[in-house]
């Protein structure tokens, strides 16, 4: 079994009226390679008429946002012709790629009545290869979403890759596989995880023992590669957003809302935008 290399705290970082916990990066940990950047948002009850999610228009290049969207909705729109509201259970899978700009907000029908939000948002690295790629964008609703149900009652929402035989419902360009699961108290589950591939592991809510460690809520587990299985216990009722990766191994350069390989591509990347490269917002 792998062994954990470290635990790490989510932060506190609200946007706005927004609960907002960051998982990646913070003080203690910059990626696990290829994921970049989770914020956990929630959870929380909007009040009827409120003003919903703050994501207006921005740009993204040289990466992939996944979005899960647990409570609530989200309103996806961008410069490449994509819009769909999305709602509990479902999830979105922009690939950036060579530039777009899109926004994230709540639908009228949330803002007019309000109620539970919780959403996670992972950023994933793209490998130098495809940082130029066409965007697109995948948005997919509970009962899209292949589940798989084992002894215990842990589910498993197969978003992509291959989970005990099934498949996720996104083939996305890099070996990247995603899934959260829903894991009863009392239950357990042994995952074959091969040694080289980065683990992401975040506990949403309730507890979890993993390989004999306990991890609780808003805690990233970052693992040694020294092993190739995962074996669960929750300790209570518990949500787990569980991934893993072959690591690129890339150099890598982030600059706000861009991630590329140089210093000399994220310049490029501002230029493009600034030009109107990445489309034009029609609000």
């Amino acid at each position: 079994m792998r062994t954990i290399k470290q635990r790490h705290r989510a932060i506190n970082a609200p946007i706005a009226d927004l609960v907002t916990y960051r998982a990646l990066p913070t003080a203690s940990v910059e990626y696990l390679d290829p994921f970049l950047f989770l914020n956990h948002h929630g959870p929380q009850v909007y009040p009827p008429r409120n003003r919903g999610l703050p994501f207006g228009p921005h740009p993204h290049r040289g990466f992939e946002t996944v979005t899960f969207i647990l409570e609530g909705d989200i309103l996806h729109k961008d410069t490449g012709g994509h819009e769909s509201v999305i709602t509990a259970g479902g999830i979105q899978w922009m690939t950036a790629g060579r530039g777009l700009i899109h926004a994230e907000v709540s639908s009228e029908a949330f803002k007019q009545t309000g109620g539970p939000l919780e959403i996670l948002q992972l950023w994933v690295n793209l490998p130098a290869k495809d940082k130029l790629v066409e965007p697109r964008y995948i948005g997919l609703q509970r009962d899209e979403i292949p589940v798989l149900t084992l002894p215990g009652g842990v589910v498993v929402h197969a978003v992509s890759g291959q989970w005990l035989g099934t498949a996720g419902a996104v083939q996305p360009l890099a070996d990247v596989a995603l899934a959260w699961l829903d894991l009863p108290a009392d239950s357990q589950l042994t995952l074959p995880v091969a040694a080289p591939r980065t683990v992401f592991f975040y506990t949403v809510r309730g507890a979890l023992r993993v390989n004999g460690t306990d991890t609780r809520a808003r805690e990233l587990l970052e693992f040694n590669h020294d092993g190739d299985e995962l074996h669960l216990e929750a300790t209570a009722d518990a949500v787990l957003l569980l991934g893993h990766a072959a690591p690129f191994n890339e150099p890598m350069v982030s600059y706000g809302p861009f991630v590329m390989n140089t210093e000399a591509e994220i310049q490029q990347a501002y230029r493009d935008y600034q030009r109107g490269d990445f489309g034009v917002w029609n609000g």
